[in-house]
């Protein structure tokens, strides 16, 4: 007898499950091996030769910097946004739920694009920034606010449904009680969120240190300097080091892969959160 809500599996379902499992293998796993396997082409010393070279680390450096920065901001801004679309009707509503989803929607060479056309040397602010001694594009700066905008909709887009669901009820019985709204925010809405939003922490910061197109319009591909993880992977791959690219790749692949642990681990505790939270 077939649980309530539960569909029956036609007998055709299984091709249809290995047909879905062979797409992954190809598109995912065999591409994912091969980026190993090239980057231990020359042993594991022609592994860890790149590692030893200060541009690599130099990369890595940068990474870090620009992700630490992007995404705590990113973070902040999809707390504020999600509170602001879930708990409050007000004029714009629709037009910032469209502006949260806009990166998605365009590609992340304009997303880079954007900020030369603003910053450049020849872009709207671009004079007036070089007058002052300012510079922006080429620049940490530059890479920043690239990463910021292409990562922005990860945590609020995590958020909005949750709290959409959970509802106000929580809130204004703490209100009702006294409690503050920074005291509320802090209370009831953090930790009725903190699984989704390290959920959304998570995707932000993988998508960041991974970024490519948007770093690389605004990077200037100075080495040793504006160069990150990927665009360092690029440089060493069209300079004929493949397998140093290889081997620079295998760092964000593994970074790849513990993302999709610790992915499938927040799934695990958030789902079982927000089943308890159905519950009551």
């Amino acid at each position: 007898m077939n649980r309530p809500g539960k569909l029956h599996l036609p007998g055709w379902a299984p091709l249809i499950v290995l047909l879905a499992v062979a797409g992954m293998i190809a598109l995912v796993v065999l591409p994912l091996a091969m980026v190993f396997v090239q980057a231990l082409g020359n042993g594991v010393g022609g592994l860890l030769a790149p590692f030893r070279e200060p541009d690599t680390w130099s990369a890595i450096r940068l990474t870090l910097i620009v992700a630490g920065i992007s995404v705590p901001l990113n973070a902040i801004f999809g707390l504020a946004a999600a509170w602001a679309v879930t708990r409050f009707d007000f004029a714009g509503k629709s037009l910032l739920m469209a502006l949260i989803d806009l990166p998605f929607s365009i590609s992340p060479v304009i997303s880079g694009l954007v900020w030369v056309l603003l910053f450049g040397a020849q872009g709207f602010f671009g004079a007036a920034l070089d007058a002052m001694g300012i510079k922006v594009i080429f620049t940490v700066t530059g890479l920043v606010l690239a990463t910021v905008l292409i990562t922005l909709p990860f945590v609020a887009r995590e958020l909005i449904p949750l709290m959409q669901e959970q509802g106000a009820e929580e809130e204004a019985a703490a209100m009702t009680l006294g409690a503050s709204g920074w005291s509320t925010f802090f209370r009831v809405t953090l930790p009725n969120v903190k699984w989704a939003l390290l959920y959304g922490v998570l995707l932000c910061n993988a998508r960041a240190m991974g970024e490519f197109g948007a770093v690389s319009v605004v990077s200037g591909h100075i080495r040793g300097l504006t160069n990150t993880l990927p665009l360092h992977v690029e440089i060493l791959y069209n300079e004929y080091d493949f397998v140093g690219a290889f081997a620079v790749a295998t760092l964000l692949a593994g970074l790849g892969l513990l993302t999709l642990v610790a992915k499938s681990l927040l799934e695990w505790r958030f789902s079982g959160e927000l089943a308890a939270t159905r519950r009551h």
